[in-house]
């Protein structure tokens, strides 16, 4: 017998003698707590967003549709990057006219293949403001989970204020919880027992959020 047929066992002899009638899960736990803390407008929660990501050392910048393929090329330059990993389906509007190879997301890549690229861009499923996190969820424009951990270096576009919530309760609202979710508050670092900080152990060491309006 597997693993996973032990758990699964223990779990239907758990569940043996629940009624059929049983209150659902979802019906029987109160959920009357606060979807957020205070009342903001739209621009005020971008604000907030903004103002958490930079408090977990993102690098946030900010810019219309029209300038966001000239702000996403100014960063790689400012990176030096030669190449770029991309997901299946970008928006074309990130990297028009930007002078870099550009990488495709293929199941075949090895971590040493994604490793040698040089940054990644992506878009997000979301981003809650009162904690500074941006949710990917695997979708086109942002690919699989490993392209945005390998590559040391991540831009992900944030389109404001649509993809922007206030709080984790509303952020949950909109993703599928099936699907591969990825929550990332800032880059990624750890801390050893002295508290020196360590970033880019666990994942990218720059993260960079392009809020981009209109």
């Amino acid at each position: 017998m597997s693993s996973r047929d032990r758990i699964l066992g223990r779990v239907r002899r758990a569940l043996a003698d629940v009624r059929a009638d049983e209150t659902p899960y979802e019906q029987a736990v109160p959920r009357d707590y606060l979807r957020e803390h205070g009342g903001r407008s739209a621009e005020e929660t971008v604000e907030l967003l903004a103002e958490n990501l930079a408090d977990y050392r993102a690098l946030v910048h900010r810019c219309t549709a029209g300038e966001l393929a000239a702000t996403v090329g100014r960063l790689l330059a400012e990176r030096s990057s030669r190449t770029v990993l991309v997901p299946p389906a970008p928006d074309a509007a990130w990297l028009e006219g930007v002078d870099v190879e550009q990488v495709a997301d293929r199941a075949e890549s090895t971590p040493h293949e994604l490793d040698r690229v040089d940054s990644v861009v992506t878009g997000c499923a979301v981003a809650v403001a009162e904690t500074g996190t941006i949710v990917l969820d695997g979708g086109p424009d942002q690919g699989r989970r490993r392209i945005t951990l390998v590559p040391d270096h991540h831009i992900c576009v944030v389109r404001v204020p649509d993809q922007v919530v206030a709080s984790v309760p509303q952020a949950l609202e909109r993703l599928d919880p099936t699907r591969p979710l990825t929550w990332i508050s800032g880059p990624s670092a750890t801390s050893d027992i002295e508290l020196d900080r360590v970033e880019g152990v666990h994942g990218p060491r720059t993260l960079e959020v392009v809020l981009v309006s209109g």
